[in-house]
């Protein structure tokens, strides 16, 4: 059938944006409505006229709720295939009317989880029996019956009906959606009660199974000629998620209008995982092209800000910023005043006073994209890195490896001062989310030299040290893993830094050491590799 025409629609919803007002659009074309539970109360309230599900079945809805629409006078009038006499017949000889649309979206399952006191019982009764049922069931017979799950798609649905009626085109469109929707509901519980009761001790599930919603379209990938969007992940899928500051749980604050680009959210996403690093204290940080060119400390956000910037002003000029503390008018005044073009910003929380003034304070601010990320704490460890490869994917745990100054091995004769402690940590912290080849020299808790990406560490060094120029004198570095030669610690050493944190395990470990020493350079070995690709 090309066309069909709705007379008769079923709906039950967990989600109810919208159905009313569907209801009231479908009721005013003289569609007859049937729903259950929660459902039909919504509409009935509107002022609706609504056959309740237990008056087309002649059974009332049982089992607190768990045996409602199973039965042949439902699902009869969903999968009678309208092509074939004898499927007409056989429902016309029952008594079944035919069901021409069926809107329903499933138990809150998702939600139900992530909640931190969820109990056993909680998930087991928000697992959705009877919805699944309708909406296979009315994809199975997408050749006569409509199948909406997606309250987005209610307009379109209407606006066909009104004319020839709704089409197979958008028919064949909705069944896919309404399979794609039971699927991840369906992967969604295996996960759940997989790592409750199949695995509850494994760290990688044994199958793999991603959903991930897509949020937008984005205008193109790393390229113009890649096409691209931004999905996100469900938070016992992996990816992380649920309840954690992330990307995926951005606001926007801005009236600008422009999209947020594939590389502008990979970029936020690196900004935001660096200033989480740092719960304790107002911190900056600015990635260009997925590499901190600035990170820093200070006794206020708009100092940290300054301060962060310091470290490769050429960069930074459009750059992402992420902030781990309240946007304010201070910090807007500096970023205008110092006329540092940004392509997007992330913050907790942002003043009023500091939006327009910083929207308003220059040309580039009308297109700069303000994101919100509220509850920035620690690093999270939830959920997990996916890397495709051609016929598969490699997937591990998140880089989550708090260090403690107990845990650090000084290998040099002289012992770091408390401050140059403080200031390896800070560095270390650092390093973490530079790309390997990794270096990284701080000074005063500001990142002052970045060697990232190299395929040798000498290299890493060299770039590190032509950065920090005039700060090197009394800077300490970070290397994301061991140096396999002395000549890199040399490098240091010659621009004049006091410190050095690294792993160690180089079989020329001993050959560091006493380069080191040769130079009163403190060495402090963590025994923890923190490669980024």
């Amino acid at each position: 059938m090309e066309y069909i025409k709705i007379k008769r629609a079923l709906l039950s919803v967990s989600d109810k944006t919208g159905i009313v007002e569907l209801a009231q659009a479908l009721a005013a074309r003289g569609v007859e409505l049937v729903s259950t539970g929660g459902t039909a109360k919504a509409l009935k309230d509107a002022g609706l006229a609504v056959r309740a599900i237990d008056e087309l079945t002649g059974f009332p809805e049982m089992l607190e709720g768990r045996v409602k629409t199973l039965h042949p006078n439902v699902h009869g009038g969903i999968l009678a295939d309208r092509d074939k006499p004898e499927h007409l017949a056989t429902i016309a000889e029952h008594g079944i009317g035919p069901i021409d649309l069926v809107v329903v979206n499933l138990y809150p399952f998702a939600k139900t989880i992530a909640k931190p006191d969820v109990t056993l019982e909680d998930a087991i009764e928000n697992i959705d029996i009877g919805g699944p049922a309708m909406v296979r069931s009315a994809a199975k017979n997408h050749q006569g019956v409509a199948i909406v799950v997606d309250p987005t798609d209610y307009a379109q649905l209407l606006s066909e009906n009104d004319g020839d009626g709704v089409s197979l085109t958008l028919r064949r469109k909705l069944m896919a959606k309404a399979y794609a929707h039971t699927a991840a509901y369906d992967s969604l519980i295996a996960s759940y009660f997989e790592k409750q009761f199949v695995e509850p001790e494994a760290i990688l599930p044994t199958t793999l199974r991603l959903s991930f919603e897509k949020v937008q379209d984005l205008r193109y990938g790393e390229n113009p000629h890649q096409v691209a969007g931004f999905y996100k992940s469900s938070p016992i899928h992996g990816g992380g998620g649920g309840t954690e500051a992330c990307i995926g749980n951005a606001t926007r604050r801005d009236d600008s209008g422009k999209e947020v680009s594939f590389n502008n959210l990979y970029d936020l996403d690196g900004a935001l995982e660096l200033v989480k690093e740092f719960p304790d204290a107002p911190t900056a940080a600015i990635i260009k092209h997925a590499n901190p060119c600035g990170c820093a400390q200070g006794e206020t956000i708009a100092e940290a800000f300054v301060r962060a910037r310091e470290a490769d002003t050429i960069s930074a000029f459009g750059g992402i910023l992420a902030i781990n503390q309240k946007f304010d008018l201070a910090l807007a005044e500096q970023i205008v005043g110092l006329n540092n073009f940004l392509e997007c910003i992330v913050a907790p929380d942002y003043d009023e006073a500091a939006i327009k003034k910083v929207v308003g304070g220059k040309k580039w601010g009308a297109n700069l994209r303000l994101l919100q990320v509220e509850g920035i704490a620690g690093p999270g460890k939830d959920g997990y890195l996916l890397k495709q490869v051609v016929g598969g994917m490699l997937v591990s745990t998140r880089d989550y490896r708090p260090l403690s100054e107990s845990e650090l091995t000084v290998k040099s004769e002289r012992q770091p001062t408390a401050d140059e402690l403080s200031e390896l940590l800070f560095a270390w912290r650092c390093v973490k989310h530079i790309k390997s080849n990794a270096i990284v020299m701080t000074k005063g808790r500001a990142i002052r030299g970045v060697g990232a990406g190299q395929m040798n560490r000498v290299r890493s060094v060299r770039l590190a040290v032509e950065q920090a120029g005039e700060h090197g004198p009394g800077s300490v570095l970070a290397s994301d893993a061991f140096f396999p030669f002395p000549d890199g610690p040399e490098v240091a050493a010659k621009a004049g830094v006091t410190a050095i944190i690294q792993p160690g395990g180089s079989v020329k470990d001993d050959e560091t050491i006493a380069l080191c020493n040769q130079y009163n350079i403190a060495l402090v070995f963590t025994g923890v590799r923190h490669f980024r690709h």
